[in-house]
């Protein structure tokens, strides 16, 4: 099975509409979305992993991330290049050494304005339990979330 790190932005009153879109749409493996927040505005970051493997739909302001978990610094490709060629007088050199510590505890992305430096804290983990529903025969399995809050 080959794991992909999803990241779906939302903001607080849409969090659990926003599980429950995830949910519905992945697989998610371990049964964890970790819930994190940016340090510095209102905005919200569900992240978790599904079974790539398979055919997925991306959900709307879903990414794909790659993670170093030295640093817990999460990343997608684009962001990685555009770090790159920032530090490294515009050049995009794929041997480069990122010195990832300067990077701890943050997402980096890109938008229309270049490289996007998220610092972010785990506001909560949200675990999921799959039962089988008793009352429901149309739908024999039930998601049950459980809130671990962490701030």
């Amino acid at each position: 099975m080959k794991t992909q790190l999803l990241c779906t932005f939302t903001v607080n009153k849409s969090l659990r509409p926003t599980i429950d879109l995830i949910v519905d749409t992945y697989d998610v493996l371990f049964n964890k979305i970790f819930v994190l927040k940016s340090v510095d505005s209102s905005e919200l970051m569900c992240t978790y992993n599904v079974d790539s493997s398979q055919s997925l739909t991306i959900l709307n302001s879903t990414i794909s991330l790659h993670r170093k978990k030295h640093t817990n610094t999460l990343y997608t490709i684009n962001a990685l290049n555009e770090l790159i060629k920032s530090i490294n007088n515009g050049v995009l050199d794929t041997s480069f050494q990122v010195d990832w510590d300067q990077y701890r505890n943050c997402l980096l992305a890109t938008n229309d304005d270049g490289l996007r430096r998220i610092s972010t804290e785990v506001k909560e983990i949200v675990y999921i339990k799959v039962k089988k529903s008793l009352n429901n025969p149309q739908n024999s399995w039930k998601s049950a979330f459980f809130f671990v809050s962490l701030s």
